[in-house]
């Protein structure tokens, strides 16, 4: 009477057919008639049904005939499945068959085949069945972002997820990034397999660009990405893509998006994330729901399947993190920092001007000298144009000079442009920890922008107070451009002047009312010389 008492539990919960009949696998026969005997009987709660009302009320015809043959034992035929992935049903059936069942009979096969088919229904065990604990992780981006709101600009952010999924227990990874670049797809896996704590045999990736391409222009050949593939090598693991239109290669796949779309960008959906630590924070909360207090109809959650079936399939992880380096020649600015990826890191004063290899990880950047190390700083995140500037790297003239590249004469030269120019050059410098750090950017104001627009730069510069602004070269410059567009608009025209000749008055022409031009007679002597 086991399914009568789950359908019927369902129905005093207000569960609708079509979710019933889906969560038992009965018939909405089924349904219809445990609903006709609630309403009958006035049932209220299943703590005042015993189980001879049930049998009562839902007699079992087939019971008789069942008695008479041997119960097959699925609890044994499932432990035999996931401990030799070769074990089969049929198998299961020839060891049943030619067992001792007294003077009970044994099922045939198709009928042994449909009991276990039920069992395995009535025990969420299908996706279970179908897979061979620890050997695929199926992995993907979810299609929906979520915003980063920058806390200084205001600006936003988009920021993706990925999701990687065990398809045997269910246990499921979630990452966000501030983009889907091959960086971010590499560092999602080495976090999966840290939470993983092993690695499986296999991953199963979509077709994206950065886990493979085709070999040529029209080919239908895939080739692994290089750092991808070294990714693999490093945790001997193997990548098989999913074949392009084989949407059961990643079923697994898509019903983890739809978890995570569900689960945590619909509980995330209205909150507000200022920096990507905040964001993770808040998905690893929800993936750890998902994954350790969302059980099954067993009362069995995803981790308890892990940690008991699975994890001890896992490859080991090895000895050392798998780390992606990127190399640069990159040339160190006079406020003593170079620039790599919109960042900025400090390195000895002295260098000023020089060009150093740099050696950038997911983790850690690196600066070289030849082959001898400088320095090296952790890699900087989020907001572009940070500053990771080390305490012995700063000269001690820029504790408080009078002299170039100080505050002093960044701060002079802008008066000479207006006050306006003046306030905005001192909200730069003093944004900054480390005076020094916003010396670049005065210098490019007041040099790029200011040296031949000067008046410009200062009507600019009150626009971007008068605004409340954050004074940057880029909203500068925008705004220069705005007053520059305004200034060659086209002018109002003006007549010119009449080519009509006046006419002369008394010897005179006249060109307007009281102004009269001497005609060349005037001037001529000729007979005033005659006369003498």
């Amino acid at each position: 009477m086991a399914k009568y008492r789950q359908i019927m539990e369902l129905v005093l919960q207000g569960r609708s057919y079509a979710e019933i009949v889906e969560m038992i696998g009965c018939s909405r026969r089924d349904v219809a008639r445990v609903r006709q005997i609630v309403a009958e009987h006035d049932v209220t709660s299943m703590d005042m049904i015993t189980t001879e009302q049930l049998v009562g009320w839902f007699p079992d015809g087939r019971k008789r005939v069942s008695a008479n043959f041997a119960q097959p034992d699925f609890d044994q035929v499932l432990v035999s499945m996931r401990a030799n992935r070769f074990f089969t049903v049929l198998m299961a059936w020839r060891r049943y068959a030619d067992a001792d069942h007294g003077l009970k009979k044994p099922y045939g096969y198709s009928q042994f085949c449909a009991l276990f088919a039920d069992y395995v229904r009535s025990h969420d065990l299908v996706a279970v069945l179908h897979h061979e604990p620890g050997r695929a992780m199926l992995v993907d981006w979810v299609g929906p972002t979520v915003d980063l709101v920058d806390s200084v600009t205001g600006e936003l952010t988009r920021a993706y997820l990925w999701v990687g999924v065990l398809p045997y227990s269910g246990v499921i990874s979630c990452r966000a990034y501030l983009n889907m670049k091959s960086p971010a797809w590499l560092d999602a896996h080495i976090q999966a397999f840290a939470m993983l704590d092993g690695v499986p045999a296999l991953i199963v990736p979509d077709n994206p660009l950065t886990s493979s391409h085709p070999r040529s222009k029209g080919s239908t050949e895939r080739v692994i990405n290089a750092r991808y593939q070294q990714l693999a090598d490093h945790y001997q693991t193997a990548i098989v893509p999913a074949r392009s239109g084989k949407p059961r290669d990643k079923a697994a796949a898509e019903n983890a998006v739809g978890i995570v779309e569900k689960r945590v960008l619909g509980y995330l959906a209205e909150d507000v994330f200022t920096t990507m630590a905040d964001l993770n924070a808040a998905i690893d909360a929800r993936v750890d729901e998902i994954n350790h207090d969302m059980p099954d109809v067993n009362g069995v959650t995803r981790w308890d399947r892990f940690v008991a079936d699975e994890q001890h399939t896992l490859g080991a992880l090895p000895d050392t993190r798998f780390e992606e380096v990127e190399w640069k020649q990159l040339k160190v600015g006079r406020n003593y920092h170079i620039r790599a990826d919109s960042q900025h890191y400090s390195v000895p004063y002295q260098l000023a001007g020089r060009l150093l290899s740099v050696r950038l990880t997911s983790l850690r950047v690196t600066v070289f000298d030849g082959a001898v190390v400088v320095c090296e700083h952790d890699r900087l995140n989020g907001r572009k144009g940070q500053y990771s500037t080390l305490a012995e790297h700063v000269p001690q003239q820029h504790q408080g000079i009078d002299g170039l590249w100080s505050r002093a004469w960044f701060t002079d030269r802008a008066r000479s442009f207006g006050p306006a120019t003046l306030a905005v050059i001192t909200q730069i410098l003093d944004r900054h920890a480390i005076e020094a750090q916003g010396y670049l950017a005065c210098q490019n104001i007041l040099e790029g922008l200011g040296r031949k627009n000067r008046a410009v730069l200062e009507a600019a510069s009150q626009q971007l107070l008068n605004q409340g602004g954050y004074a940057t070269y880029s909203t500068i410059k925008r705004i220069m451009a705005a007053i520059h567009s305004e200034h060659d608009s086209p002018r109002p025209s003006i007549p010119a002047a009449s080519t009509t000749k006046r006419q002369a008055v008394g010897g005179s022409q006249q060109l307007g009312p009281e102004v009269y031009v001497r005609d060349a007679s005037h001037y001529d002597t000729t007979g005033e010389e005659a006369g003498l």
